[in-house]
C-alpha cells in the first residue's frame, strides 16, 4: 500500500468516526500518542543521517567472499567467529 492509498484509507475511516464526538476525540489522543512515541523513538535517524552513515561505512574495509566459500567460512576467515 502506498502512503497515498493509506491516506486515503485513514481519511475515509475519519469520516465515519467523524461523526461521532466521544470516538473521534479518542482517535485525536490516540494519534498524539503515537506521534510522540515516533518522536521519541532513540533509533530513528532522518533521510540525511542514514545516507551519512553509509558514505561512512563505504570508506571502511572491503571484505570479499572467496570463490565456494559460505558466509560461515569467511567470518570465520576473518576472525568474527
Amino acid at each position: 500500500m502506498t502512503v497515498l492509498q493509506a491516506n486515503a484509507e485513514l481519511y475515509r475511516n475519519l469520516s465515519v468516526i467523524a461523526e461521532d464526538e466521544t470516538m473521534y476525540e479518542k482517535v485525536v489522543k490516540y494519534v498524539r500518542r503515537l506521534a510522540k512515541q515516533m518522536k521519541e523513538d532513540p533509533t530513528r535517524m532522518s533521510k540525511e543521517e542514514f545516507f551519512a552513515r553509509i558514505d561512512e561505512a563505504e570508506k571502511g574495509p572491503k571484505y570479499k567472499m572467496l570463490p565456494g566459500e559460505t558466509l560461515d567460512e569467511m567470518l570465520i576467515r576473518l576472525g568474527y567467529v
